[in-house]
Parts: C-alpha cells; structure tokens; sequence
C-alpha cells in the first residue's frame, strides 16, 4: 500500500476525463482505418464500436483492482505477488511504456517527412521533442495533466474540417452490412484494440486523483468519447473512399484533409499535420511519466533521473528506427503486447486480486 500523497499533487475527478481520451487519440488516428478494413472490409466500423465497448469492461475491472489496492498497480503487485516478483512484473511496464513513446514520436516524424519536410532530420526533431517532454516532466503530473487538458481542448476543431467530405461521401459504400464473417470482425477489432490502448494508465495515475470514486463516470465518458470520434471517423472515410482507393493510402485521415478549401489557406494537410503535434505532446509524457513513476516506485530512482534516462533511451531508438518496415513491425510488436496487456493480464490480475481478498477475510 501507498503513502498517502499530498493533496497539492493531485487532481480534480473530471480531469481523469481528458486523460483517458488523449491517451486512446493520437498519431494511430490518421491510419487506422486502412488496417482495420483490409480484415473486414467497410464492416470494420462494426469492429469499431465493439472494441470501444470492450474497453468499458476493463475500465470497470481497474477500478476494482484499484479499490481493492488502496493504490495503483505497484501496489496491487506487492499484495499479490509479494515485493520481490511484484516490483519485477511493475519494472516489465516500463518497457512498455517506453515502446509507447518510441511508436508516438517516430510515426508522426515519419509523417512530417513524408507531406512537409523531405529532409528533416529525425535526430534533431527528437532531440527537440523530447527535451520539451522533459521540460513539461519536470512540472509534474499536474502539469502533465494540464497539458492533456490543452491536447484535447486546442486541436478539437479538427473535427469540424471532417464536415468538407459529405459532399463527395457515398453511404452506400457500407452496404450490404453484415457482409462478413464473426472471425473477420474479431480480427479487425484486435486491430482496433491496439488503436484504443492507452487507457491503462488509469492503474499509475489512480494515487493522483482526488476523490477517485467521482472519477469512474469520467473515465468511461472519455473512453465513450473516443469511441464516438472513431466510429464517426470510420464512417466518414468509408463513405469517402471507395475500398480499392482506400488500400492505396498510408495515412486517409490526411488524404481526407486534401479537399479542405478555405480562402486563408490551400493545403489544409500542413495546418493539421502542424496541430497534430498538439495531440501527439500529451501522449508522449504521459507515456514516459508512467515509466518513470514505475522507477520511482520501485527502484527509489527520483523521478527528475528517471525521466532523463529514459528520455536518452527513447531519443536512441527513435534514431534507430529508419525505414516503413521497422515501424510497422515495432508498432505490431506493441500492439500485441498492449493486447496481451489489456485483455489477458488486466482480467487475470482483476481475479487474482479477489481471490485474495476473500482468502484474507476467511
């Protein structure tokens, strides 16, 4: 069980809100659809909406291994498992953690070299990044927590710019619905899954949260948020593209921008790709704050050290990472081991943690 922690460190219930959302909305947001409709063609908007409703269940399960706790995942180890093997499956979360931050700031470098800066060089514009990520660490979670808040709020008027494709939309594209196999569809919302992870954090940042009980129904909303803008976004970019043009294009959500015409600016792409980076900031140090609470849980490594090392390792392998093949494989590898995460080892760790709990009551 955890220290109690200072009330100046944590923060409101409907924060929790912002920072389940951002988490589950970053740079997957501009590909995702391609994925998911080459298993299951434009039935995969199905798939959309039942992984979202999956992520309810497991939400609902993390609050109860948390209450049950009295602390965050750490904590919840240590009652099971005892310290030693506790603090050592905590340690395996930060590789984790660490895959997030590489598979946040590489793919959307990638992005930026392919629509705007041919030649950008992928070591300094991480070097830039990730000394604004430490910068930000440095404030602590609430300034974590502040800068979720302004993901969320600044970019949401890309929303809107999503309105310009109704014209040359075709319904249609999505019938006849039901079109494909209970296999297809299962596999597209494994596809999806990995999309919507993220939500986990809410097992490192419980401890933060004043009156956490308030913040159950914000969780789920920001997780029903997030479900609501994939659906409608799979909606709109099936009812846009044909499925033969949509196989074509790495990045639809962009491709999608293209058509985008205002009298101040006439290649809408770049102002989203620019604002992206709004939306890219939050997910980065949220990613490498929970690692480096693991740290500091765990080891007794002060935080301002952890965020260093860890900063340094992300910063490597984001230099190592060159070409489309070693990002498509290190995001698949991620995306299992999110899979393996969410719905193997959350569940297990949900009964495990009953199962003592009524054993210490006998």
């Amino acid at each position: 069980m955890e220290q109690s922690l200072p009330e100046r460190v944590k923060i409101s219930p409907f924060l929790v809100f912002f920072l389940m959302h951002k988490m589950q909305f970053g740079v997957g947001v501009l590909g995702f659809q391609r994925f998911i409709a080459l298993t299951a063609g434009y039935d995969a908007w199905i798939s959309v909406i039942i992984a979202g409703l999956s992520v309810h269940v497991l939400v609902w399960m993390m609050y109860r291994i948390l209450e049950t706790a009295d602390g965050d995942i750490m904590s919840a180890h240590t009652i099971i498992f005892g310290k030693k093997v506790g603090n050592l499956l905590s340690l395996l979360f930060v590789i984790n953690f660490l895959y997030t931050a590489v598979i946040t700031l590489r793919p959307f470098i990638e992005v930026i070299q392919a629509w705007i800066f041919q030649d950008l060089s992928t070591f300094w514009f991480s070097l830039a990044f990730c000394g604004l990520g430490i910068y930000i660490l440095y404030g602590g979670f609430r300034t974590v927590t502040g800068i979720a808040f302004f993901g969320v709020v600044l970019p949401s008027y890309l929303i809107f710019t999503f309105l310009f494709t109704i014209p040359y939309a075709d319904i249609r594209n999505l019938f006849p619905i039901f079109d494909h196999t209970i296999k297809e569809l299962s596999m597209a919302s494994f596809k999806m899954s990995f999309t919507y992870s993220g939500y986990f954090i809410l097992l490192f940042f419980y401890p933060f949260i004043k009156e956490p009980q308030k913040s159950k129904k914000w969780a789920h909303f920001g997780v029903l948020t997030t479900t609501i803008l994939y659906t409608l976004l799979t909606i709109a970019t099936f009812s846009f593209f044909s499925e033969g043009q949509l196989q074509k294009y790495i990045w639809p959500t962009l491709t999608m921008w293209k058509i985008v015409e205002m009298p101040f600016v006439e290649r809408f792409e770049y102002i989203g790709i620019a604002n992206w980076i709004f939306i890219v900031l939050p997910n980065f140090c949220i990613s490498l704050w929970c690692g480096t609470r693991i740290l500091k849980r765990v080891t007794n490594l002060k935080q301002k050290y952890g965020v260093m090392i860890l900063s340094f390792v992300v910063l490597i392998l984001t230099v190592l990472i060159k070409t489309r093949q070693q990002i498509n494989t290190i995001t698949d590898y991620s995306g299992n081991l999110v899979f393996f995460i969410n719905y193997g080892y959350i569940p297990l760790l949900f009964f495990l943690i009953l199962i003592k709990k009524r054993m210490k009551k006998r």
